[in-house]
């Protein structure tokens, strides 16, 4: 398996206080089955589909009562150097590097507009083995209120290029504000960032949001609902896709997207 180039996303894996409810929710939505929890790691607990590992599931650490939400993990061959590129770009370290037995080194941290990453230097995990099919990670945002800030941070940790969308004079596109991040080259993205407007609540901070795809977004989003899930956006067309963003029932927020279902032409970047 090919190792992810620095700055990719890796890997993504989320705290719920029901693992078991969480299970059962994203085996229904996602197709997901899961491994044995590896109790050295907290329980640690991988999602797998078609037997290729894709996302991880863990119930909190003792006397934690953080949110659940998904979290995002991106590639370095060098976590301790990425932490020093992080705090030297305004960013913080919400836990240090840790090294996970044999699998690798992790640390999570902030960009200073609030929106919390990992990042994964692989060991013997090297991360999705499984993108862009149903039932794995298919893409990311950055969704921040104050997009100057993660805008200047986020080329200064990874070696990205970047290129802003051309909205146009499209009445849907006022006050939109679009960029994307590539690596290798600008028709590589691996990375969005979003600007959050009004539509946003003040008490939502700044996130990245985790697209999962699936083979139907409507069927995804019924699912979601009868299972205790909520439906915030969409389902919304696009030239990416067929897409809704979601939340599971104990409130971790994500994306589902068809890639094969879109509609319009593809945006222009500049």
């Amino acid at each position: 398996m090919a190792e992810f180039q620095e700055g990719a996303p890796c890997w993504v894996d989320a705290m719920f206080s029901d693992v078991e409810g969480a299970k059962e929710f994203y085996a229904d939505v996602l197709g997901w089955t899961f491994g044995e929890a590896s109790t050295e790691y907290g329980n640690y607990t991988q999602a797998y589909s078609d037997g290729k590992a894709v996302a991880a599931v863990v119930p909190p650490m003792p006397g934690g009562d953080a949110p659940s939400q998904w979290c995002l993990y991106f590639a370095s061959p060098d976590a301790a150097a990425t932490a020093e590129k992080i705090k030297a770009a305004g960013g913080e370290l919400v836990m240090d590097p840790m090294q996970v037995g044999t699998f690798g080194t992790m640390l999570i941290a902030k960009e200073p507009s609030g929106a919390v990453f990992g990042v994964w230097q692989p060991g013997e995990h090297k991360g999705f083995e499984k993108q862009n099919e149903p039932g794995a990670f298919a893409w990311a945002e950055v969704f921040s209120r104050d997009v100057a800030k993660p805008d200047a941070f986020l080329p200064k940790v990874f070696p990205y290029e970047t290129q802003q969308m051309d909205l146009g004079d499209a009445p849907e596109a006022a006050g939109m504000d679009f960029k994307i991040f590539s690596l290798g080259g600008k028709d590589q993205p691996v990375l969005g960032r979003m600007n959050m407007g009004e539509e946003f609540p003040p008490e939502i901070p700044s996130y990245i949001q985790i697209y999962f795809a699936v083979p139907d977004c409507d069927a995804a989003v019924e699912k979601t609902k009868a299972r205790g899930g909520k439906l915030h956006f969409g389902p919304m067309d696009s030239p990416f896709g067929r897409f809704a963003a979601v939340a599971d029932p104990q409130g971790a927020a994500f994306a589902v997207i068809d890639l094969s279902t879109t509609s319009g032409e593809m945006p222009k970047f500049t």
